[in-house]
Parts: structure tokens; C-alpha cells; sequence
């Protein structure tokens, strides 16, 4: 599976249209639709394949999985998701309700996260990162400090982290 990098803004016209940057097009693998649903954590909308929503519903099948984890994502992730297809020139008509949520209107920025991207307004996202880059600096979070602390808990568990 590939990775969604990267920003771009692109224009909405008047019916709601927007082009999918091609990079993510191509993440998506040939793909002709999309799943969107309102983010859990910001005013923007989250979007992702098919293939991963398949994932993501495989994973509240755990007998592990809290009930009310399990009954929060079906209610507000999948219940609230809209099936989007990919016109010829790798459009979307972004649902109006979704629009709205989110605060876009003549313009989307689409921001890579990995396995899935998000759809925000870009005056909105400007806000969103200049906070998040305050927050890194604050808690002294650097790809490096990222690194040491997942190796440590990675060699904690291989060195006798289970019951003997």
C-alpha cells in the first residue's frame, strides 16, 4: 500500500468539484471511488480506499475492541461515510453537508496522513499546522525523539515483556 504525502490546494468550482491531486490518485491504485466522512478530531473531511475502510472494519471485529470504540466508528465513521467515484479527470463532487462541516468553499487543501489524506479549508489548515508546529516544539517531538521512544518500546517487548 502507498503512502499519502504531501499538500495541495486545489480550486472547488461551483458544483461542488474538485480534482484529487494525482499523486493520491495514484495511491489509490486505479481505484475509481473514495470513501469520505466528517474527521473525528478536526473540521475537515477524511478520506481513504476502499481497501483501507475494508481494513478498518476487519479491525473492529477484534473481541478485543471496547464496545463503545466499536459502536463510536460504526455510528460516526462508517454511518456518516458517502462512497465518492472518481469522474474521467479524477474529480469529486464533494457533498454539500461535508463542504459545510469543513468551512471549504472556493478552494481544498488535501493533506497526506500516511494511509489516508484529509480535505481542509486551506485558511483553516494554515491555523491547524501553525498550532500543531507550536505543540511539537513545546513537547520537543522531532522525527529522532519519535524514533528512540518506538525502538525502546519495540526492545522492551522482545526482552521478556510477557509472562514467563
Amino acid at each position: 500500500m502507498g503512502l499519502f504525502l504531501s499538500t495541495y490546494v486545489n480550486k472547488v468550482d461551483k458544483k461542488g468539484r474538485v480534482s484529487v491531486p494525482s499523486s493520491f490518485r495514484g495511491v489509490l491504485g486505479g481505484q475509481t471511488e473514495l470513501i469520505v466522512f466528517r474527521s473525528l478530531q478536526a473540521n475537515a473531511i477524511d478520506a481513504c480506499s476502499v481497501d483501507y475502510m475494508d481494513r478498518l472494519s476487519e479491525a473492529l471485529d477484534n473481541p478485543n475492541m471496547p464496545d463503545d470504540m466499536r459502536d463510536l466508528i460504526e455510528t460516526t465513521v462508517f454511518g456518516g461515510s458517502v462512497r465518492l467515484a472518481l469522474d474521467p479527470e479524477g474529480r469529486i463532487v464533494l457533498p454539500e453537508n461535508f463542504l459545510a462541516f469543513a468551512g471549504i468553499t472556493e478552494g481544498a487543501a488535501f493533506v497526506g496522513r500516511r494511509h489516508t489524506f484529509q480535505i481542509w479549508d486551506p485558511d483553516a489548515l494554515s491555523a491547524h499546522e501553525a498550532a500543531s508546529r507550536d505543540r511539537s516544539r513545546a513537547q520537543n517531538i522531532s522525527l529522532s525523539t519519535i524514533l528512540a521512544r518506538t525502538n525502546s518500546v519495540l526492545a522492551a517487548g522482545s526482552n521478556g515483556g510477557g509472562a514467563q
